[in-house]
């Protein structure tokens, strides 16, 4: 039985052209925009991205001109493709910009592909995200009449390989200094309160994954002065999780924080604009002697070998 690994993401413009389409996708995902009618929704999204449209493209001039998020996940594809070998196929969907699940699907089903493992690039599950990513993969396999087994993971923010990986990361950012001497900070990508009210586990998560990776670190003998949790990106004027990463930075006293991405794997725009750019801006304007922000795992050889443990898991 020929087999694929498709690995499922947010995406992000590939262009300044593709800044409407992903902003109009986004919003347009009743997983994102939970009213229940279709008109409204559409409404609601054409609205913000009328309104967001010329910002965020100015977001992504800034930094280069699209989302870093699809070239560095095609050298994560790349790194473990070689790690699992020929013998299955190993690709990866977006969910708002191309590569699409309708372009791919329609690929491996004429590649005769008939068992894909399916693996969301969140290592904590939320229905905004997970949970839209496979449903929107698995709702076009069936619209092209692919008949295909699918199994899938939820999360892996207890994965210990994983875990390994962010903190190698997190020494990467500080170097040869001593980590008694800065604040880190874990920030999360926020979500409206509603919908963990809703029973949305993402926040319990959130802060589940925080606790291993101290837990990890004093192992490891790196004690931070102080270890924060807090989230960024909220839009709009409804209540959204706390603490914000701004408030948080505004309440320390002292000035030297390592920002650790704990909800991406892959570097983009809010890691790349918002954590680096915009809040560094704010950073310096509160007097910070330091401000560092921590790579996404990216392709780092730790993060290609939980992919294969989760694969390898899976089957």
């Amino acid at each position: 039985m020929r087999e694929a690994i498709i690995l499922l993401n947010m995406g992000g413009p590939n262009n300044l052209n593709e800044v409407e389409m992903f902003l109009h996708n986004m919003f347009n995902d009743p997983y994102i925009i939970r009213t229940k009618s279709n008109l409204l929704r559409r409404f609601i999204a054409g609205m913000i991205t009328l309104t967001r449209a010329e910002k965020s493209q100015d977001i992504y001039r800034q930094i280069g001109g699209k989302s870093p998020l699809v070239e560095l996940t095609k050298k994560l594809v790349s790194a473990f493709s070689k790690a699992v070998g020929p013998q299955v196929i190993v690709d990866f969907v977006m969910r708002y910009t191309p590569p699409m699940a309708e372009e791919v699907c329609q690929r491996l089903k004429e590649q005769g592909i008939k068992k894909v493992y399916l693996i969301p690039l969140y290592p904590q599950y939320s229905s905004t995200t997970t949970q839209s990513s496979i449903d929107d993969f698995e709702e076009t396999a069936h619209k092209i009449g692919w008949d295909v087994i699918t199994v899938e993971i939820k999360h892996f923010f207890a994965h210990e390989t994983y875990n390994r990986c962010v903190v190698d990361r997190i020494q990467e950012s500080l170097g040869e200094e001593n980590a008694s001497s800065f604040e880190i900070i874990f920030s999360a990508h926020g979500l409206p309160q509603n919908i963990v009210d809703q029973g949305d586990p993402y926040q319990r998560q959130v802060i589940a994954h925080v606790e291993l990776i101290k837990e990890l670190m004093k192992n490891m003998g790196l004690n931070f002065n102080g270890v924060h949790l807090a989230y960024q990106s909220k839009v709009g004027p409804m209540k959204w999780l706390e603490p914000s990463l701004e408030n948080t930075l505004h309440t320390l006293r002292n000035k030297r924080a390592i920002i650790v991405p704990i909800a991406f794997t892959i570097d983009n725009s809010e890691t790349d604009f918002e954590l680096s750019i915009e809040y560094a801006e704010v950073a310096h304007e509160l007097g910070y002697d330091e401000y560092r922000v921590c790579r996404c795992p990216n392709d780092h050889p730790l993060f290609v070998q939980t992919l294969k443990e989760l694969y390898e898991k899976m089957r």
